[in-house]
C-alpha cells in the first residue's frame, strides 16, 4: 500500500471535496507547531457510521476544550463525512475528522486570529491489532503516565495528548507487543495508547474510572451491552498489582473494536467466554 500522502481518492476539506494529493497545509500551520488540533476516529459499517453524531458532537466539544470553535455544525460535519464516503465509493471504512488552527496572522503560542479548519478523510482498514483479534493482544507497560486533568484537557480527543502514546507504542512494538498500558499520575491502571481496558473477575467486569482520560464511545457502548446482560460493571480505581487476580481482559475503541488481551507485562489472561461473547455481540451491533 502506498503512503497516506500519495493515494487516489477524495478528502473533504474546508467545505469541499478535493483530490487526495491536494489536501495540504502550510508549514506554518499553528497545529504543527503548537498541537492545536482535535480529531475523531470512526468506523463505517455497511454504509452507516457507528455512533456518528456522538463523534461529531465530541469533536466540537474537544475543540471548545482547546479554546477553538469549529465553524461547522454537527449536521454539516455529518454531511461532510457521508459526502467523503460516497465520493470514494466506500461502505466499510475508517473515518478521520480533524480540526486544527491553520496558518494565519499569528505565529506564536497565541493564535486567535488564525482560522480553525476542518477536514474529513477515510480509508479502508481491517483489524487494528491484526491476529490479536482472535488470539489476544500482548501489551507492554509504558514508562509514561496519564497526567493529571489539572495539567491538560484530559477529556478532549486532542492530538497533543497522543505524543506519549506514539512513544509508548513504539517501545511496545520493539518488544514484540501490540500496544502498551498506561498507569495514571496516581499509579492506577488507566488505558492503552488508543483504547480503554476491561477486566473480568468472578463474573463481574472491572474497568478504570475515566477521571483523567477519555471516556470512549465504544467503552460506553460496551458498558451498556454488559448492563443489558445483567453483568455487574464496576468502574473504579484499579491498582497495578491487581492485574494478577483478573481472569480475562479486553480493549475497546473505534479502531480496536473489542479486542481480547492475552498478556500485560508478566500477567496472562484467558481469552474466555465473556470476552468472546462481547466481541461477537459488538460485531453484530455495529453491523445491524
Amino acid at each position: 500500500m502506498t503512503g497516506y500522502d500519495d493515494r487516489d481518492g477524495k478528502i473533504w476539506m474546508d467545505g469541499q471535496l478535493i483530490d487526495w494529493r491536494d489536501a495540504k497545509v502550510h508549514i506554518l500551520t499553528h497545529a504543527l507547531h503548537y498541537a492545536s488540533s482535535v480529531f475523531e476516529g470512526e468506523r463505517c459499517y455497511n454504509g452507516k457510521i457507528f455512533k456518528s453524531v456522538q463523534h461529531s458532537e465530541r469533536l466540537r466539544n474537544s475543540a471548545r476544550l482547546l479554546d477553538m470553535e469549529i465553524p461547522y455544525s454537527v449536521e454539516e460535519i455529518e454531511a461532510a463525512k457521508y459526502a467523503m464516503l460516497e465520493a470514494n465509493g466506500w461502505s466499510d471504512a475508517y473515518v478521520r475528522a480533524v480540526a486544527w488552527r491553520g496558518a494565519g496572522e499569528d505565529m506564536g503560542v497565541s493564535a486567535k486570529r488564525n482560522r480553525v479548519r476542518l477536514a474529513v478523510a477515510g480509508w479502508e482498514w481491517g483489524a487494528y491489532y491484526g491476529d490479536a483479534k482472535m488470539q489476544g493482544a500482548k501489551l507492554d507497560i509504558s514508562k509514561w503516565k496519564r497526567p493529571s486533568p489539572e495539567t491538560i484537557p484530559a477529556h478532549a480527543k486532542a492530538a497533543g495528548l497522543y505524543m506519549i502514546c506514539t512513544m509508548s507504542k513504539h517501545a511496545a512494538e520493539a518488544k514484540g507487543c501490540s500496544d502498551a498500558l498506561f498507569m495514571d499520575y496516581r499509579g492506577y491502571v488507566a488505558e492503552a495508547t488508543g483504547a480503554n481496558i476491561f477486566f473480568v473477575k468472578d463474573g463481574a467486569v472491572h474497568t478504570p474510572m475515566p477521571d483523567c482520560f477519555l471516556n470512549g464511545i465504544t467503552r460506553q457502548t460496551v458498558i451498556g451491552m454488559l448492563t443489558e446482560r445483567g453483568i455487574e460493571v464496576i468502574e473504579r480505581h484499579i491498582l497495578p498489582e491487581e492485574l494478577e487476580s483478573f481472569e480475562q481482559c479486553w480493549l475497546t475503541g473505534t479502531a480496536a473494536e473489542v479486542t481480547p488481551v492475552g498478556q500485560i507485562g508478566d500477567y496472562t489472561f484467558e481469552v474466555g467466554a465473556l470476552t468472546r461473547e462481547i466481541a461477537e455481540a459488538y460485531e453484530k451491533l455495529v453491523r445491524a
